[in-house]
């Protein structure tokens, strides 16, 4: 499933997040990258550990707590800190499989990457290129989004990002572990509870439907969740 999630970020937030970030100390993309990553990279990347990244992490990870559909999507166990990648000057990044296992270097935190996340923070208009590029057994999703807003997609799809030809494509990256690892039961749930919620708002939560409904999606998460 992939999922475009609006205004994470308000447009107030995304020049805070901004401030923070563009002044900070950038290095070549591939400080991060596995083996494979690193024969198709070419970006620069804010230095990883270092207070801006730190900071604007921060900034993002709580932004995240406060939107609803990015926590029924994601369901997140653990949450890699973000990261923020900068393109310019016909830099790209080829097609790629993110690692499956993300570790935090100097620490003992990892995790299984289920989902990849990218959140927008520089506007459409302000450069040529750079869409990300999803694949899947429906062929490709070119996603190009406002700043602010944030795609989801399986970590285990094959993507890149096309060349920036013209201004710089600025945003956060990073993969999250979901409580339930298999992506056909993550979006069962998740529309399971976007029809509750709707139902919800027509015949108030404590209708006797809405009450089963609920009873069943907390069931199944139940069922299929780790903690």
């Amino acid at each position: 499933m992939m999922l475009r999630i609006e205004n994470v970020l308000s447009k107030t937030e995304v020049a805070a997040c901004r401030s923070i970030i563009d002044d900070g100390e950038w290095l070549d993309g591939n400080e991060t990258s596995g083996h494979q990553s690193r024969l198709a990279k070419n970006n620069l990347q804010l230095r990883q550990g270092g207070q801006a990244a730190r900071d604007a992490g921060e900034f993002v990870i709580s932004a995240l707590g406060r939107v609803p559909q990015f926590v029924a999507a994601a369901l997140p166990l653990k949450v890699f800190p973000p990261l923020f990648n900068r393109y310019t000057g016909g830099q790209e990044f080829g097609n790629h499989v993110d690692n499956a296992i993300r570790r935090l270097e100097g620490t003992e935190f990892r995790i299984r990457s289920d989902l990849s996340c990218t959140l927008f923070l520089a506007e459409p208009d302000d450069y040529d290129g750079g869409e990300l590029i999803v694949e899947d057994l429906f062929g490709e999703h070119r996603v190009k989004l406002p700043a602010g807003d944030m795609v989801l997609y399986p970590a285990s799809s094959l993507h890149r990002v096309t060349p920036v030809t013209r201004g710089e494509r600025v945003a956060s990256f990073f993969w999250l572990q979901s409580m339930v690892r298999d992506h056909g039961e993550r979006e069962q749930l998740y529309r399971l509870d976007c029809a509750v919620q709707s139902l919800a708002g027509e015949k108030g939560g404590n209708d006797p439907v809405v009450l089963e409904l609920t009873n069943l999606y907390h069931n199944l998460l139940r069922q299929w969740a780790d903690t």
